[in-house]
């Protein structure tokens, strides 16, 4: 079996939705080239798209099984079981199949696909502007070269974490949701200005400005969340009785839950 790079590996997209579009940017960022990239979508006008958008060629889903190193799986969990059944019969044997499907267990692609080299991931919508958070799992059949080619790739898409299989539904329902569960803070937090009389537009800019600097915060100053919660409230401050607030409505809990749920769910699409 030859080895892959980014450069010179014949890759195949199946679906090429906002996320798959991120996905395909990141991988042409990444330095593949767009001669070496087939894509398949529905749709015939959005395949016209995508093709004069980025000089990517369209294929059948079989076409790409039978002639790609790379096989990328974009598309909706409940598509999974058709997708699988019309390319096996055409997979080239230790092909790198790339799941990006919520709850799809490797085992489950690894019976479907017999011989391929499969990777779970989970991205989130920040992927979208590069800086996204992707959680992988790797199948026993994955090769170190085909590790390089996902770790490069992802690299360009923003961050990535490996964790063991078992851990991916609690780590969807973390990083996958979390854009969701932040977006809720910044409306409750834009809903509670206006409600006090500032103008919505002006209270969106205090929000949105005041989140993005604590997040820089985060990323910047080497300290935990907590300890820097901890440097902004004063005993008995105003910043104080409006964080008593969270602790008697026992905000840790409800966040907990909300994950512990949305794990649940990821769990029942497998």
């Amino acid at each position: 079996m030859n080895q892959i790079d980014i450069q010179s590996s014949q890759v195949g997209l199946i679906g090429v939705g906002n996320m798959g579009e991120a996905l395909l940017v990141a991988l042409l960022k990444a330095g593949a080239k767009p001669q070496k990239i087939n894509f398949a979508v529905r749709r015939e006008e959005r395949s016209a798209e995508l093709a004069a958008r980025y000089q990517i060629t369209p294929a059948t889903v079989e076409e790409m099984a039978a002639s790609c190193d790379v096989l990328m799986i974009i598309v909706k969990p409940h598509d999974l079981a058709l997708i699988m059944e019309r390319i096996a019969p055409c997979l080239i044997p230790g092909t790198l199949v790339i799941s990006f499907l919520a709850g799809k267990k490797i085992a489950t692609l690894e019976e479907g696909l017999a011989g391929a080299a499969v990777v779970r991931v989970m991205p989130n919508t920040p992927t979208l502007l590069g800086v996204g958070m992707s959680i992988l799992s790797y199948g026993s059949n994955v090769r170190s070269d085909q590790r390089e080619y996902v770790q490069r790739f992802l690299d360009a898409a923003g961050k990535s974490v490996e964790v063991e299989e078992p851990l991916q539904d609690a780590a969807t329902a973390t990083s996958g949701s979390g854009p969701a569960y932040f977006f809720a803070f910044v409306e409750a937090m834009v809903a509670g200005a206006v409600e006090m009389g500032i103008d919505e537009r002006v209270a969106s800019a205090l929000v949105v400005q005041t989140i993005v600097g604590a997040a820089k915060m985060l990323e910047e100053s080497g300290k935990s969340a907590k300890t820097l919660r901890e440097n902004v409230t004063s005993p008995k401050g105003v910043t104080y009785e409006g964080l008593q607030i969270f602790n008697e409505g026992d905000l840790q809990g409800l966040v907990a839950r909300a994950m512990r749920v949305a794990a649940e769910r990821s769990r029942a699409l497998a």
